[in-house]
């Protein structure tokens, strides 16, 4: 059933800085208005551990041990969003990584206030959506 989903979902972080300057009902209000749909959510506050499980992909980078403290320093919300094009279309919508250089109008430029504090994590790939996905949201079932 897992597959059925493949391309269809991508995982969503609103991070502690959005959540910390209130913007976590306008990032939700354009991620509906482009069409996206909560399969399954949550707010959490991410352990050191779990952080470290989650981006063990950039363990070797100059930025991780920032990269976790910040994750890891409020609540996070979590979504898996459901959406054909999931990955790509949600990429467009919150913009470049780095908000100086994001698009008008994506979230990132809107309410992120640097790279490192960029309001909002989307999944980079089809396979990175749904890893991700089953990692903050162990039950299974969610994608079924």
């Amino acid at each position: 059933m897992i597959r059925n989903y493949y391309g269809n979902i991508t995982l969503s972080i609103i991070k502690p800085d959005a959540i910390k300057n209130g913007y976590t009902l306008p990032i939700l209000i354009m991620i509906f208005k482009a069409g996206f749909n909560i399969k399954s959510i949550k707010t959490m506050k991410i352990s050191k551990r779990l952080a470290i499980k989650f981006y063990n992909e950039h363990k070797n980078k100059y930025f991780f041990n920032n990269l976790i403290d910040f994750i890891t320093s409020g609540p996070i919300l979590s979504m898996i969003l459901n959406k054909k094009n999931a990955v790509e279309d949600f990429r467009k919508l919150i913009g470049n990584t780095n908000p100086v250089v994001a698009k008008k109008g994506t979230i990132r430029n809107l309410y992120a206030t640097s790279l490192k504090m960029n309001a909002i994590h989307g999944s980079d790939s089809n396979d990175s959506a749904i890893k991700e996905s089953l990692f903050l949201f162990s039950d299974s079932s969610v994608l079924l």
